[in-house]
């Protein structure tokens, strides 16, 4: 898995957004499983400040100490769900997004243990899941979202996994991820045929 991802995103350039707001860094964690991998997820606590029972890649703000967003990535994941920095290989940055709270997200994919044991920071996490690559890959969107970001509507799917739904931010960044690892194809701009698209 390691491999195909370098292979990739090596020729990814990702879109940099010229924005002076504080920063944050988020792993985009993908198992090192070649016959089916997953990429794992987290369901943040009813008990934060902000995305409070959502589902969202591991990461946080930037801290002064922290000498790179790949660090505060690296560091927010060991802290919310068990995973140390030397268990994952970063690959590469996807582009960068916006989240509604003006904060500046930089995604990094990362290539991490399939059989590492994760462990939930309770103050934090409610649980940590894994999805197949496969299931997203085949499009199964429960619905589509129309969302507005700096004048432009933007047409975001929404995954069901089980009781777990992967919208807004996080799948932004995922179909960044599919169009730039399996040439997905996944069109933000323009709404899928057939779908409802519905305010968020």
């Amino acid at each position: 898995m390691r491999d195909l991802l370098a292979e990739r995103l090596a020729g990814y350039a990702p879109r940099q957004l010229a924005l002076d707001y504080p920063e944050a860094g988020i792993l985009v964690p993908v198992t090192d499983d070649h016959r089916n991998p997953e990429m794992i997820f987290t369901l943040r606590s009813e008990n934060l400040s902000t995305h409070r029972g959502q589902v969202a890649y591991p990461g946080g703000k930037r801290d002064p100490g922290d000498p790179s967003l790949a660090a505060t990535a690296l560091r927010e994941t060991h802290e919310e769900i068990g995973l140390p920095p030397n268990q994952v290989e970063i690959i590469a940055p996807l582009s960068q997004v916006m989240s509604r709270y003006g904060i500046l997200v930089t995604p990094y994919v990362g290539v991490i243990p399939g059989d590492y044991t994760l462990e939930p920071n309770p103050h934090e996490i409610e649980s940590v899941f894994r999805v197949p690559l496969s299931f997203f890959l085949e499009d199964k969107r429960e619905r589509t979202d129309a969302l507005n970001f700096l004048d432009h509507t933007f047409y975001v799917p929404c995954y069901r996994w089980g009781r777990y739904q992967i919208w807004g931010l996080s799948a932004v960044v995922l179909v960044d991820f599919l169009n730039a690892v399996y040439d997905a194809g996944i069109d933000l701009l323009e709404p899928p045929e057939g779908a409802y698209s519905g305010p968020s």
